[in-house]
């Protein structure tokens, strides 16, 4: 980071879920796809899955209905079914980079709540790194960003 650049704030929200810890990390973490917005994607081809490899070091990336892949960030923390910590290396361009010190954070918790709920936690941070990352802040933070991405996954469990 040069010394003219800005800090930005993290991005931060908060959702209540209707279901235990384990199953939302399960979810978020083994189904993606499920609750992901199929439009929001990097690669040529349209969107098949979304993979987050359960370990420390796993790459976390998307999958084309074509078997392409592309790369969006690694898994920095993995303590299920309590937090999950990924680099986001896509710039405010939208496209991959893959030098790491471009890279943002995001941080997922699923606090236990009142019984049979998860308080999820959601902090997108660093975003300064980003290549172009004003225009990556704008963008999620806007709301078609993590917001309405967050409805979405709360929506998904209660289906």
């Amino acid at each position: 980071m040069s010394s003219s650049t800005s800090i930005l704030p993290a991005i931060r929200y908060v959702r209540t879920v209707g279901v235990p810890a384990e199953k939302a990390f399960q979810v978020f973490t083994e189904s993606f796809i499920s609750w992901w917005p199929a439009g929001h994607h990097l690669g040529e081809a349209d969107l098949a899955d979304v993979v987050i490899e359960p370990r420390v070091g796993g790459r976390w990336y998307e999958v084309g209905v074509d078997g392409s892949e592309c790369d969006w960030g690694r898994v920095l923390v993995w303590e299920p079914p309590h937090r999950l910590v990924l680099t986001w290396q896509i710039s405010g361009e939208w496209r991959f980079d893959p030098d790491p010190e471009h890279a943002s954070e995001l941080e997922i918790r699923f606090v236990a709540g009142e019984p049979g709920q998860t308080v999820v936690e959601l902090e997108h941070r660093q975003i300064e790194r980003l290549v172009a990352a004003q225009a990556a802040y704008d963008g999620v933070g806007s709301d078609r960003g993590w917001s309405s991405i967050l409805d979405s996954f709360v929506a998904a469990l209660a289906g």
